[in-house]
């Protein structure tokens, strides 16, 4: 085994939910592949087999800082660890908490089956604390991946041995991290927080975990700004979820106020206190920020203003740890890089990202569309498996500031025959209005580049690459629609536009080597000088569109065999930053 890493992703996991006291349970693993699926026949979840492997966790086998950078097949993969429950914990329940598997997980502590779940990008937990022992406890978790099940959301995760085209290494088993939380018997299991702006106002849910009918139960909400209080309130608990509405009192517009924006970031600070029987039993540190995104009459806001989104498409893979970035301080370089290179955000391309790279882009401020890890292949079973997942991403991720969008289909993955076949179009339907009934608060796009059902923004991906050509495709709102860029429909027949905003979600994907690795882009460049001109032709033709609200260029970085980013693999530009931001902003080289 390679050298053990020096960052094991130790921060807290869940930034906008924290507690004081957890204990991280990333580093290191025994750790064995079961290709024969014989782990439960020979009762390996018991604890007495003798892994022959150690892996870094939270690090997938195929990847380099595991400690195995094994990309063969292996679909079913166990894990085994210790722990020894702290004094301090000691009398109350004890969650375990897992960030992400891939993609179904079986968990047991000291022999017994504690969870078992389906998703390989959304985060579940378990109550361990009827399953612990006094001294060393024993966790074990067996992944299972289909490694070649398209009908599977797996996002770029290439079903064959060896990446190729737009398709990447697999990941199986444990990605994000692993952490263990005690808790009171009644305490706050999740929140729910909608700003609104207009009202300069905060809506809150809280959902209370153990309660009990007749408790004596109270809440404390305390919300300051920069250390300064700006309101609290106090209130009974009578059922298992409260909702409050807290006014905000202070000032907030005429630019002195504390909207969030990408170039001002501001948050608040929320403190939650649930008090049972007149003491302390469960306090959470949480943030919002008083942000608004919105559509009138065909045009894109952002707190009520006129907004051009300037996105980057960014597939959110790392050298070393692929979909796993090596460290928190990786995941704020991106953010910043992103930012500095001009952008004001990010679709985040195929991937339900690690909440540490959304608390960056709360925090420095990026515009983040969330976008599903879709399916390649439609079938029920394909309908269920992404539905559910769904679900969970959109409540995970509903209280980010940052996230102005919501993707859940992309070019048709998963529903191939979407343009002629009604019941895969009934599918993106279904999956558009779910996700409106889940958050009426931000736009969604039913199947984000083309063939799109019922929308809140018609998205465009359009790799041409002459300018003229594009300059002339976007300059009427009737041409884009007809220009069938890929030979695709950019509505299903039946589905009228009916004026959303039009913005160009793809395109660019200029491939230029700057680094040691050969690959592919949908035009070539020669050298810095070529670059700078293809990229100066796509990008302006984009600015001086009449009609385009927005675009998110391809892409952030190089990815294994794909060499069309802005930056290589390993985050070095490939141009210097202050030129391609000012190609970016629209401003004179």
């Amino acid at each position: 085994m390679s050298e053990q890493p020096q960052q094991l992703r130790n921060e807290y996991p869940r930034p906008q939910f924290i507690r004081e006291q957890w204990m991280s349970l990333n580093g290191t693993w025994a750790f064995d592949y079961d290709d024969e699926n014989a782990g439960e026949r020979q009762r390996w979840q018991e604890g007495g087999y003798g892994f022959s492997k150690a892996i870094q966790v939270p690090f997938c086998h195929q990847s380099e800082l595991s400690g195995l950078a094994d990309t063969s097949f292996h679909d079913i993969v166990w894990y085994s660890r210790t722990f020894a429950v702290p004094e301090a914990y000691v009398g109350q329940r004890l969650l375990l908490h897992f960030g992400a598997v891939d993609y179904e997980a079986s968990v047991w502590v000291n022999g017994k089956l504690v969870a078992k779940h389906e998703g390989g990008h959304t985060p579940f937990h378990a109550d361990i604390t009827d399953a612990l022992i006094d001294g060393e406890n024993t966790l074990v978790v067996k992944a299972v991946d289909y490694s070649k099940d398209v009908t599977l959301p797996r996002g770029k995760q290439f079903w064959e041995e060896k990446s190729s085209g737009i398709f990447y290494t697999r990941t199986t088993g444990i990605w994000q991290s692993v952490w263990l939380e005690p808790v009171s018997t009644q305490h706050i299991s999740r929140i729910r927080l909608t700003p609104n702006i207009d009202r300069n106002e905060l809506s809150l849910q809280a959902f209370i975990g153990g309660f009990k009918e007749g408790a004596n139960l109270t809440l404390r909400a305390t919300i300051t700004f920069e250390g300064q209080p700006v309101a609290q309130d106090e209130f009974a608990v009578t059922r298992s979820s409260e909702s409050r509405t807290l006014a905000l009192h202070d000032f907030n517009d005429h630019g002195l106020g504390r909207w969030w924006t990408p170039d001002r970031p501001n948050l608040y600070d929320l403190t939650l206190t649930l008090v049972v029987d007149g003491k302390e039993a469960d306090r959470v540190a949480s943030y919002f920020g008083m942000r608004k995104i919105s559509i009138e009459d065909g045009v894109v806001l952002l707190n009520n203003r006129p907004y051009t989104m300037k996105l980057v498409l960014d597939q959110g893979y790392f050298p070393t740890g692929l979909l796993t970035a090596p460290s928190d301080e990786d995941l704020r370089r991106d953010v910043e890089l992103t930012k500095a290179m001009g952008f004001n955000g990010a679709r985040k391309h195929q991937k339900i990202e690690d909440p540490r790279y959304l608390y960056w882009a709360d925090r420095l401020g990026l515009l983040v569309w969330g976008e599903m890890a879709n399916a390649y292949h439609f079938s029920e079973d394909y309908v269920g498996r992404v539905t559910r997942e769904w679900l969970q991403a959109v409540e995970r991720d509903y209280n980010h500031t940052c996230i102005v969008a919501w993707v859940p289909i992309n070019e048709s993955w998963g529903v191939t025959n979407i343009l002629i076949d009604n019941q895969q179009q009934q599918h993106a339907l279904a999956m558009y209005h779910m996700t409106k009934s889940l958050d009426p608060t931000r736009p969604v796009i039913s199947n984000d580049g083309w063939e799109l059902v019922k929308t809140d923004l018609v998205t465009i991906h359009d790799y041409e690459w002459r300018k003229e050509v594009l300059a002339d495709r976007y300059s009427d709102t009737g041409k884009a629609l007809k220009a069938r860029p890929g030979n695709r429909w950019i509505l299903v027949p039946g589905y009228e536009y009916e004026g959303q905003p039009l913005l160009l979600t793809e395109f660019g994907g200029i491939s230029f080597k700057k680094s040691g690795w050969d690959g592919w882009g949908y035009s070539g460049a020669q050298d810095e000088e070529d670059f700078s001109k293809r990229l100066q032709d796509v990008v302006g033709a984009a600015h001086q569109s009449p009609v385009l609200q927005g675009f998110c260029y391809t892409q952030l970085t190089d990815v294994e065999q794909e060499i069309n980013g802005l930056l290589t693999y390993d985050r070095q530009p490939k141009l210097p930053i202050e030129t391609i931001r000012q190609i970016i902003q629209g401003t004179d080289l």
